[in-house]
């Protein structure tokens, strides 16, 4: 029992690290109809920068607001310079895009940085608390569950309280019908990838502590099991996201710790191909998209 209890926390810690990265691709998704596959990357070129300027001020929080800055404006060049000009062609030719995106991100990251690994600055202590001599949740872990829930409440608001974010819906849907009723549809769409890669700056940030170690390859199978978790959830829904999240943190902490650490990748693949066979729009995808 003591080892089930001490699992589930374990896994609802990692299910919300996955639900916070999960939600960046919900948000790229419901602002552009796009999936990008170079979000874990750019992402982690935002973390390098919290890590550089940690390590040349020591300030962790100064870290983290660059990494957002720069999160916003990596999504800009990489909205303005490439994926604008494959936005109508076909969904593929943006898919191979992204995915070259990503390598050359990671070559950059490589030439500047190394290949080894480098401890990233953490906030707070990763001691988890003890309660009648099992760990639960660290200091650290409460901020992730609380940046999280701020994350789901700021997405949540933005597409259903806020001018901006009708405008963002209607252009990914029916981008000609938003153009005739006087949005920018140019200007919405580069918002919603800058807005997406600063939450996936933010998410990382989060991430890269629970390694201990930043490095080129840092976020590869964090960003499959987010994009598990949205699918899990389906990629119109914040909210499915995060329980998404939770739930593929559980399936596989229970799966490291009653079968073997090393079935932990396969799991995730395995989980991702049963849900796109069996509700490939997702557990919490309750009307399809509407056409134009």
């Amino acid at each position: 029992m003591d080892r089930f209890v001490t699992l589930t926390f374990d896994g609802l810690t990692h299910g919300a690290i996955y639900a916070a990265f999960a939600l960046a691709l919900v948000l790229i998704w419901r602002g552009t109809r796009v999936v990008n596959f170079a979000q874990g990357q750019m992402a982690l070129a935002a973390a390098y920068i919290c890590y550089t300027v940690d390590l040349e001020t020591g300030s962790y929080w100064l870290g983290l607001a660059a990494a957002v800055v720069a999160g916003l404006l990596i999504g800009v060049i990489v909205e303005r310079s490439v994926m604008k000009r494959v936005a109508h062609t076909a969904p593929l030719t943006a898919i191979v895009v992204a995915l070259g995106i990503t390598l050359v991100i990671q070559a950059i990251l490589g030439m500047i940085y190394g290949v080894q690994n480098r401890r990233f600055p953490v906030p707070f202590s990763q001691v988890a608390i003890q309660v009648h001599g099992l760990p639960l949740f660290s200091p650290f872990d409460i901020f992730i569950y609380v940046v999280v829930a701020v994350i789901l409440i700021g997405i949540g608001l933005l597409f259903t309280r806020t001018p901006i974010g009708l405008r963002m819906r209607a252009a990914a849907f029916a981008p000609e019908t938003a153009r005739l009723l006087g949005v920018n549809v140019s200007r919405v769409l580069t918002f919603g990838w800058a807005l997406a890669a600063g939450v996936g700056a933010l998410s990382s940030v989060l991430i890269i502590p629970t390694a201990g170690f930043i490095y080129p390859t840092a976020m590869d199978l964090v960003f499959v099991s987010a994009f598990t978790a949205a699918v899990i959830g389906g990629l119109d829904s914040p909210v499915g996201a995060v329980v998404g999240g939770l739930a593929l943190g559980l399936v596989l902490s229970y799966a490291s710790g009653y079968l073997s650490s090393n079935v932990t990748s396969m799991a995730v693949l395995v989980l991702l191909v049963v849900v796109l066979l069996v509700r490939p729009s997702g557990l919490f995808t309750s009307s399809a998209e509407r056409r134009v």
